[in-house]
């Protein structure tokens, strides 16, 4: 198995589980590391297609990179707005 096969199993493995652990809405914290996971796993998709010479799964993981770390900020860094 090539660097790039293990990358992709890794991305869509992870991105699996952090999809399950965002789901199960057990908190903000949960969620937040559902989050970091979601990153690692676009990185790996980013890296993946990056060696693969793939474009459209590069363009669709690097948005959903800053997505996922747009969800990590706002679960894990900023601090919780009252009433929310």
């Amino acid at each position: 198995m090539d660097l790039t096969e293990i990358l992709k199993w890794f991305a869509s493995i992870s991105g699996i589980i952090a999809a399950f652990m965002v789901s199960l809405d057990l908190g903000r914290r949960v969620t937040g590391w559902g989050f970091v996971l979601f990153v690692a796993s676009s990185i790996a998709w980013i890296t993946g297609a990056l060696l693969s010479d793939d474009e459209p799964l590069l363009s669709q993981n690097l948005a959903l990179f800053a997505i996922n770390v747009l969800g990590v900020y706002r679960y894990l860094i900023r601090k919780r707005p009252a009433g929310d």
